[in-house]
């Protein structure tokens, strides 16, 4: 009897074993990109002091294939004159990545899409922003790293705000 009781501690020390999230990148690309170099389309010349804002877009969605999923960033880049509130370029780019991703309880399925893998294909979609600006005439511009954290729980703030305000105005 007390082989038994030997086997069954061992069976449950296995079955507590810790799983290992998986994540593979798949595939990555380019979706969608536009780039508008409007300074030069109106002919200026001259110094300016650009004011570079950057709106980051996350979006995810699961694919036909079990454990698939794919995200895509989406950078709507626009750079103005401080002095003259002229646009300077006008950048938008959609990047996407094909991710496999295993063993991430539903639970924590949806954080991971929108933080871990956007983390991944960062680098990437920063590079391309930096080649572009360079090749369309202006400084290549350098974006920032993205703190992917902050911005799913500014969205997640967003959209209780959202709720809470949607049955007070239904009601009205």
């Amino acid at each position: 009897m007390s082989d038994a009781s030997t086997n069954a501690g061992a069976g449950n020390g296995a079955a507590q074993t810790p799983v290992q999230p998986k994540m593979n990148i798949l595939a990555q690309f380019i979706r969608d990109m536009s780039f508008e170099n409007v300074l030069a389309q109106k002919g200026a010349k001259g110094e300016t002091k650009p004011d570079i804002q950057v709106q980051v877009n996350l979006d995810a969605r699961k694919r036909q294939t079990e454990g698939q999923y794919e995200v895509v960033m989406k950078l709507h880049i626009t750079n103005k004159s401080k002095d003259s509130g002229d646009t300077l370029f006008l950048l938008e780019l959609d990047y996407a990545g094909i991710f496999q991703v295993e063993n991430i309880p539903d639970e924590q399925l949806h954080p991971f899409l929108l933080i871990e893998c956007p983390r991944m294909l960062f680098p990437f979609a920063r590079r391309i922003v930096a080649d572009v600006t360079r090749d369309g005439g202006f400084p290549p511009l350098n974006l920032e790293t993205i703190d992917f954290i902050a911005l799913y729980r500014a969205e997640l703030q967003r959209r209780q705000q959202a709720q809470a305000a949607a049955p007070a105005t239904g009601q009205a």
